[in-house]
């Protein structure tokens, strides 16, 4: 068998459970993880014949997706921000959503040795990206999840980025006052009643501990972040948060109440209200 009719092969059987273009770019993504081809490389050794230790790796692989385990914990490595990090299955998986959550702090906040808090950090993707993007920048991160740490802490080891990695829960932790100048989060935030509407992929594999919140309280955390950084934030200090759309008044609300101001909420790039940024 060669590349070409192997690549074939990976997307016919991947394109009925992914649809097409998904299943090209996990294609994609498994030569580039088994063989570190690029797109070019990829089309050089097209009609390169394939190793039977090639073969049965990608069978590995492609029994584990067909049982919709997401191919970034299969890899173990996700894309995010011009990164390649480890994930396992104590982490999300970074979104694209989460990068333009990213895009906007770097993009709003330009001040040298800023002090930023990273709330839920999972794999370490929103503070590594910060500590590399922000000049100077003093990022600490914290998650309830020690197994969660461990791998953010590879991360930035292995990306040689500083962040201070905390185990701290934020309904419990009490950052001292005026000691930040930016707190980003994307805390859980789907109601456990929309756990039907998803994809079996997320719900079977990714940690429910990150993922979701109860119907009776779903804006629990934004409720305490607002909290926290209403007391935490230096003055014309910055609070940046992913959201749920279907509760942006809520969490409008809720910073209104904290004595936020200049309140936005923005729309993702597919139109979805996301994110919700204000000031101290």
């Amino acid at each position: 068998m060669t590349v070409a009719a192997l690549g074939a092969e990976l997307r016919r059987r991947l394109a009925p459970l992914y649809g097409d273009g998904e299943a090209r770019a996990m294609t994609r993504m498994i030569f580039r993880h088994l063989k570190g081809w690029d797109t070019t490389a990829l089309a050089i050794n097209y009609d390169m014949p394939v190793s039977e230790r090639m073969l049965r790796d990608t069978g590995v692989i492609l029994r584990r997706l067909e049982l919709h385990e997401p191919i970034q914990y299969i890899l173990g490595e996700a894309e995010f921000y011009g990164m390649t990090l480890h994930v396992t299955p104590a982490v999300l998986i970074p979104r694209p959503e989460t990068a333009e959550l990213v895009d906007l702090v770097v993009e709003r906040e330009r001040r040298d040795d800023l002090r930023v808090l990273d709330a839920g950090t999972g794999s370490g993707a929103i503070a590594i990206a910060l500590a590399r993007h922000l000049p100077f920048a003093r990022v600490v991160a914290i998650d309830v999840s020690e197994e969660a740490l461990g791998v953010a802490r590879r991360n930035a080891g292995e990306l040689r980025c500083r962040v201070d990695f905390r185990h701290e829960d934020i309904f419990r932790w009490e950052p001292a006052e005026g000691s930040l100048d930016v707190l980003v989060s994307n805390p859980p935030y789907v109601a456990e009643s929309e756990r039907g509407e998803m994809e079996p992929h997320v719900t079977e594999h990714e940690p429910a501990l990150a993922l979701f919140v109860p119907d009776d309280n779903p804006v629990r955390y934004y409720r305490r972040l607002a909290e926290v950084g209403a007391r935490a934030l230096a003055p014309g200090g910055g609070i940046y948060l992913e959201i749920n759309p279907r509760f942006a008044d809520r969490v409008r609300g809720l910073l209104e109440e904290a004595g936020f101001t200049g309140i936005d909420i923005l729309r993702d790039s597919h139109g979805k209200l996301r994110f919700a940024i204000a000031r101290r």
